[in-house]
């Protein structure tokens, strides 16, 4: 049975604790920077298909991460929404250096 979270204070830790190899890390990182890219030329071009190919590209960054390095599963498949945020956060974490690639 999945572990309850009651906030996302609670699950972030946890989160990290799914991203220990730095390659599963980095990959998240390029993987969210192609979400930024798919739709900023939505935007750019006006078209909105890129906004539907955005979560492809960065899951499969994701996964494959999870699948080959840290040899786990996704937390996107038991807490979908904290997992979402949690990739935000880890990014913007990465971005001012509180978390290391």
């Amino acid at each position: 049975m999945a572990k309850q979270f009651n906030s996302f204070s609670e699950f972030y830790p946890f989160y990290l604790s799914e991203h220990n190899h730095p390659l599963c890390r980095r990959l998240h990182f390029v993987g969210t920077w192609t979400v930024i890219g798919f739709l900023c030329l939505a935007a750019a071009l006006g078209n909105w298909l890129f906004i539907l190919i955005a979560p492809f590209s960065g899951y499969a960054f994701a996964w494959i991460g999870h699948f080959y390095f840290e040899k786990n599963k996704p937390a996107t498949f038991t807490y979908p929404i904290y997992s979402l945020a949690g990739d935000w956060v880890m990014f913007k974490d990465i971005l001012s250096g509180r978390i290391k690639l």
